[in-house]
């Protein structure tokens, strides 16, 4: 979705925002975001162009809840990384995942993924520069060298190129400039923060015989120390960052209407591994003060993600009509991770892991644009490959119980072949009425190859640096394919009776596909099909047992977009109505192979116990309050976002065959989100240069969060809010920005993930799993304040 104004630039608060004061002003229509430099008065003639529907036309036009946030509103506000926008877009959660900097938890109006284990099809879909991640590793992206970064709510599927039925997220980079530039940013602050990032555009040819040829790129080095210690490994920090990124992009335009780009991105994460804050104590070893402290001993394999793909993209515009787009892309990551599930000295549950990633992508589209009618058809196709592996290590355990050292492995692979068709296209009726339809048809397949085997020895298995020796049971030895297809509409009425209004109402359907859980305890598996066998005896009741089928959710929405008192004021109201069916409800049991009382390891067992009922609203604006009040060219504006969501289970079929569904909670939705920002801008001259100083503090609410599907008082994290303020200056030109943040200023603890093996529902399929209990929680950014300094050459 590309952003424009023709005249004013608007910018917005980071984190958390009740009131803001901002260098630059913001602005939302319709849930989009504006940028501009001057702080002349706003006026209706401010047009916002955006491309969500792949074409350009006004934010106020777009049947859609989306919202839009530019690469410079952005960089003036320090956002970090993805996770900064969950504070000020409603109904969303954007969350690190447990134990890495780089793995992203996403959810949008109560849809997405929790555990970020392979075999999943994400709830949101993560898009950068338009290529699809099919894995939440190394999804969350730090945010430089940003062109705009777009949060789109609701089933997607019938413009974009993976479907996802919650919604996406889409990370735009840079285009290349015309003519020869350069930026420098450094940022410095508390904890040790130091970040530089670097970026260049530079044109080979113009106007050559070859047509156009520009080269370009980007690097950041982002560095931070930890908010606590490893009290047990004293040479690690706990949440710090020490990440290395790169991109370079090519981009050749032979002629006017034929445009080829060449991207890549490299980014290699070596922060040392983040473990939990135990929240249960045993003797020797109460809880620890700091929140940030860990007493964690695991630290195999060393923890490292490295992240890196190549993208191309051709397009043609064959006429005034049509155009034809092709995205090419390959990419790949590998995430070694240390998990210390007890958080203690102790290997009670020790989990060395690896998570390998590789996927090839094309897209192909044929877009049309006419007076009445714009659109596009697309063909998609997906080669994926999700490699898990994982030891679980109960060395301690197995000596409180007088037993030799137990260590549990499990390696698998879940592929994915996938491809679709899929269009879209509006016909305008009249000047005021317009009509969209479109549709998507989707055919998966996937595979697994499990293995699962243990050693009654101690230490660790060959696969993470163990001796090199058979495992003494082989628990479970599977290969299994299964296929699933989808067609789902999408249809929209759009009426705008003035210039100033737009009303919309809309249809949409998600699929979201199945698959094989990877940590699928096959050898426990029940005597599913009565014919006498279980488990490793009974392959059709692993493949059973281990797989699950799609979900699919039908949503309704309306909305209304305004620009109102001459452009003071714009908002979007959106409210929606969605029915899940056969949601996937994942979890994780305590397995005892050998029936001797003691679950010797853990699996994953997903079923499609659910459906649910999701409705609410989403409402987004801005005000100018005031302009020329103390000073002239001064102004003052506020900026606001509420998000509701009801999100209960009609029905959620239990392990024990009942109906829990008053039992059963939603995972990361809390009820009600809510942000407010207060700016004011004034003039002001520095280093003899003129520009604009601003002051800024924002706010923000979430209400009670569920971490699981079930209750977990001492994880689940109760209503909260966090306070930001700073100050920005920006130079007339825009070559100077200095800038200062304060975010989570009142310092406040919360949860934002966490491992639970003590909570026992057996109707869940919990149990519980250690011999010293396993509740550990993971927390948001304490308070920090950092300052930054961005040069354009």
């Amino acid at each position: 979705m590309a952003v424009h104004t023709q005249s004013k630039t608007f910018s917005f608060a980071s984190k958390a925002g009740l009131f803001a004061f901002c260098s630059t002003l913001s602005l939302t229509a319709g849930g989009g975001v504006a940028s501009a430099q001057d702080n002349a008065s706003a006026s209706g003639d401010d047009v916002i162009v955006v491309s969500a529907r792949r074409r350009d036309e006004s934010l106020q036009d777009v049947p859609v809840a989306v919202s839009a946030f530019s690469g410079d509103q952005l960089s003036s506000i320090g956002v970090a990384d993805l996770t900064d926008l969950e504070a000020i877009t409603p109904n969303v959660t954007l969350e690190t995942s447990r134990s890495t900097n780089s793995t992203l938890t996403a959810f949008i109006r109560g849809v997405g993924q929790q555990d970020p284990v392979a075999g999943f099809e994400a709830g949101v879909g993560i898009y950068l520069d338009d290529v699809y991640l099919n894995r939440p590793q190394a999804a969350l992206l730090d945010v430089y060298d940003v062109e705009r970064i777009e949060v789109l709510r609701g089933p997607q599927g019938t413009l974009y190129g993976r479907n996802t039925i919650g919604g996406a997220l889409k990370y735009v980079t840079k285009g290349l400039s015309d003519e020869p530039e350069a930026r420098l940013r450094l940022t410095g602050g508390t904890f040790g923060q130091f970040e530089g990032v670097g970026s260049f555009s530079v044109p080979l040819a113009t106007d050559s015989s070859i047509g156009d040829l520009k080269f370009g790129g980007g690097i950041a080095y982002l560095r931070r120390n930890g908010f606590g210690d490893n009290l047990t490994l004293t040479d690690l920090e706990n949440y710090n960052k020490d990440l290395l990124s790169a991109r370079a992009s090519i981009e050749w335009e032979p002629s006017d209407n034929i445009s080829f780009r060449v991207a890549g991105d490299w980014t290699e994460d070596n922060s040392d591994p983040k473990q939990g804050h135990r929240l249960i104590e045993i003797p020797g070893a109460p809880v620890l003060d700091n929140v940030f402290d860990t007493r964690a001993s695991l630290n195999t394999p060393e923890q490292k993600v490295t992240a890196k793909g190549i993208s191309g993209v051709a397009e043609w515009a064959v006429n005034e009509n049509f155009t034809v787009k092709n995205i090419l892309a390959y990419r790949e990551d590998d995430t070694y991770s240390p998990i210390d599930f007890d958080s203690l000295p102790v290997a009670d549950l020790d989990v060395p892991s690896f998570y390998g990633n590789s996927q090839f992508s094309e897209e192909f589209q044929i877009l049309y644009s006419s007076d009445r009618l714009n659109g596009l058809v697309g063909f998609y196709y997906l080669d994926a490959d999700a490699i898990t592996q994982f030891d679980v290590v109960l060395d301690e355990t197995a000596a409180l119980l007088m037993l030799p050292g137990i260590n549990a492995f499990t390696s698998s692979d879940v592929g994915t072949k996938t491809w679709s068709i899929f269009g879209d296209f509006t016909f305008d009726v009249t000047d005021q009425l317009a009509v969209s339809f479109g549709g998507r048809y989707t055919s998966d397949e996937r595979s697994i190859a499990l293995d699962r085997s243990r050693y009654f020895t101690a230490g660790y298995s060959p696969t993470f640096g163990g001796p090199d020796r058979a495992p003494t049971l082989v628990d479970a030895d599977l290969d299994a394919t299964a296929d699933f297809d989808d067609f789902s509409p999408r249809a929209s009425i759009t009426w705008q009776p003035t210039d100033e209004h737009t009303f919309y109402v809309s249809y949409s359907q998600g699929f979201k596909g199945g698959s094989f859980d990877p940590r699928c305890g096959a050898n426990a598996a029940p005597d599913l099909d009565d014919d006498g066998l279980s488990g490793a005896a009974d392959p059709d009741d692993q493949i059973e047992f281990c797989s699950f089928d799609p979900e699919n959710i039908t949503t309704y929405e309306g909305g209304w977009k305004n620009n109102l008192f001459d452009g003071r004021f714009r908002s979007s109201l959106a409210i929606f109505y969605s029915d899940y069916s056969d949601v996937q409800v994942p979890g994780s049991i305590g397995i005892d192979a050998d029936e001797d009382g003691v679950a010797e390891t853990f699996a994953g067992v997903t079923t499609n116990a659910a459906e649910a009922t999701l409705y609410g609203l989403e409402f987004e604006g801005n005000a100018i309050l005031a302009e020329d009040m103390f000073h002239g060219g001064d102004s003052l504006a506020y900026q606001f976002s509420l998000g509701y969501i009801n999100a209960e289970f009609d029905s959620y079929t239990g392990r024990t065959g009942t109906d829990i569904s008053d039992l059963a909670r939603f995972q990361n939705t809390p009820k009600i989100t809510a942000f407010s920002q207060l700016t004011y801008t004034k003039p002001m001259s520095l280093f003899g240069r003129g520009g604009d100083i601003s002051v800024y503090t924002s706010g923000s609410y979430r209400s009670l969060t569920h971490q699981f599907g079930y209750p977990s008082p001492q994880l689940d994290q109760p209503e909260y809010a966090l306070l930001n303020a700073g100050l920005n200056w920006v130079s007339e030109d825009g070559g100077l920005k200095i800038s200062v943040h304060g975010t989570n200023l009142t310092d406040k603890e919360f949860i934002v993930a966490g491992y639970d093996f003590v909570t026992t529902f057996p109707e869940f399929g919990n149990s519980a799993l250690g011999t010293t209990g396993v509740l550990t929680a993971f927390y948001g950014n304490p308070r920090q304040v950092f300052g930054t300094i961005e040069v354009a050459f």
